[in-house]
């Protein structure tokens, strides 16, 4: 698209002040920047932003290559994300939409990436708070206290928790009080289903949604995994192995909570299973999408395999299959080669986004994984008990690519969400063995990047780990007093409705469901 003649006739470019907050408000088309005066100049149009820091001369991005992108975008936009969904969930392992980057993928990466940080967001990880280790928001409004416009057409069908008493003490959350919500749980993500028929309509399906949340610790977690591989048993086939922690994070519960007395494992097949049958039921298309961070991340693999190994996405009505898709960010490794081999077996789809120099997808498995030529010889003939794989397709990146972040050696900004997210938003494959010019698409701001970090180069005025809670909670009274409201109360599970869900997912014995204990 040609810039008008009048903006082509300027002899000098015209500077407007810069915020980080409303900067990519606007699609803009030619960003001219001086790192002397760090001000910015835009033309507005419909393409993408790009910024070379590195010089102190303006500088106009109006090439070739953005001209492209624009010419793919606007034929794209043709093709309704409905009418792709299922490419974009991974039918066809998405070849062809990763390179160029398709701009439905990278928006809806970018969204379950979204569904995900929402569960680092609403975590309270304050140890000084009688709520630590619960999640801050009802249900009912966890998507418009955090100001997630794009989520607004999911409805939270359940909470999930796992029970604390197990072996990961950097990743559980504890208060420092004696009165508190919780003796023994953690919150650890929700199910959402989207509800609304205008969003259903631009999806292209009914989507059920699980979200996982990862680790405020940042990698402190990875020293607690013990590196011990054990039989998943969720089917029939005991050379399919996982993790010992994120197996016992999955399936251990803690009889005396009412929050934890099933497992999360028996909480997300029962709700599962319950809308599936609903939905499926009525005739609706379904998908089923994981999603999660770090070790989130490998949570969502574990129950994505678990769905499908237990056949949860069937719908008999009509014989048809639900698809099954994990779009996971920094995760590590989970389980052994046979587990990602019947991963593939089940179709069960995963896009694994990660950065190039965070070091927890390199863990475990340091010495067999599937770049090892010789691993399947090793475990079949050996039972080499550290021999680990990564499952499905990767989308690798590099941080050092944006222009917006500065060299670092915290090893927490390269394994940050919100990074990862800006990462995505800026990828556009590669040409020559070289990845294109890092390029912004989409309205997302970059101050988001140090939502949680120090990453962003101080010229964006931007302070590091900015998001707080106003006041950590803290509301004046009408007396004039400071004190720490109530929050709503917190719902455990109705034993009743898992259990009967349960039943149909697993049979019974003696009355109980026959799942691991």
């Amino acid at each position: 698209m040609a810039a008008p003649s009048s903006l082509i006739a300027l002899k000098k470019p015209i500077f407007l002040s810069f915020s980080p907050h409303n900067i990519f408000n606007t699609k803009p088309k030619t960003l001219i920047l001086t790192t002397q005066l760090k001000t910015c100049s835009l033309v507005y149009s419909s393409s993408c932003t790009s910024i070379n820091s590195s010089t102190t001369q303006p500088l106009v991005l109006n090439n070739k290559q953005e001209e492209k992108e624009e010419a793919e975008a606007e034929v794209e936009e043709e093709v309704s994300l409905g009418s792709i969904w299922r490419e974009v969930q991974g039918c066809n392992n998405w070849e062809g939409l990763l390179d160029p980057m398709n701009n439905h993928l990278r928006s809806e990466i970018i969204r379950y990436g979204e569904f995900a940080q929402a569960c680092y967001d609403s975590f309270d990880f304050d140890p000084h708070s009688k709520y630590c280790g619960s999640c801050k928001y009802h249900p009912s409004d966890l998507f418009s206290n955090l100001d997630l416009n794009l989520h607004k057409g999911y409805t939270i069908t359940r909470y999930l928790y796992a029970t604390s008493n197990i072996n990961l003490p950097n990743f559980f959350q504890r208060s420092k009080l004696s009165s508190i919500w919780s003796q023994h749980a953690n919150w650890m993500g929700y199910i959402a289903v989207a509800t609304d028929e205008e969003e259903v309509a631009r999806l292209g399906r009914r989507d059920i949604v699980i979200a996982w949340r990862g680790t405020v610790t940042y990698l402190e977690w990875i020293y607690d995994l013990k590196d011990i591989l054990c039989s998943a048993n969720f089917g029939d086939d005991p050379s399919v192995k996982i993790e010992l922690g994120f197996h016992d994070l999955y399936t251990k519960k803690e009889d005396s909570c009412k929050f934890s007395s099933f497992s999360a494992r028996e909480q997300v097949l029962s709700e599962v299973k319950r809308l599936v049958e609903y939905y499926g039921q009525a005739g609706h298309e379904i998908s089923i999408t994981v999603t999660g961070h770090s070790l989130g991340a490998a949570l969502a693999l574990v129950s994505a395999y678990d769905i499908a190994e237990l056949n949860l996405n069937h719908i008999p009505e009509n014989n048809t299959k639900v698809p099954v898709t994990v779009f996971s960010f920094s995760g590590p490794r989970v389980g052994n080669l046979r587990f990602k081999e019947r991963c593939e077996e089940l179709d069960v789809k995963v896009l694994r986004v990660i950065n190039v120099h965070d070091k927890v997808p390199s863990v475990p498995g340091i010495f067999a994984n599937e770049k090892f030529q010789f691993q399947k010889y090793i475990e079949e003939a050996t039972s080499f008990p550290w021999s680990y794989a990564h499952v499905g397709t990767e989308l690798a990146l590099d941080h050092k690519k944006s222009p917006f972040l500065k060299p670092t050696k915290d090893l927490g900004c390269a394994h940050n969400l919100e990074a990862l997210l800006h990462l995505v938003d800026g990828y556009h494959g590669e040409e020559e063995g070289e990845e294109k010019k890092f390029c912004l698409v989409t309205k997302r701001d970059i101050a988001l990047v140090n939502k949680s970090c120090d990453f962003l180069k101080s010229d964006y005025h931007v302070p590091p780990c900015w998001r707080q809670d106003e006041n950590k909670g803290m509301v004046k009274t009408g007396d004039g007093r400071w004190v720490l409201p109530d929050r709503p109360r917190l719902e455990p599970h109705r034993p009743e409705d898992i259990t009967h869900h349960l039943q149909k997912v697993l049979g019974t014995s003696n009355g109980e469901p026959k799942l691991l204990h």
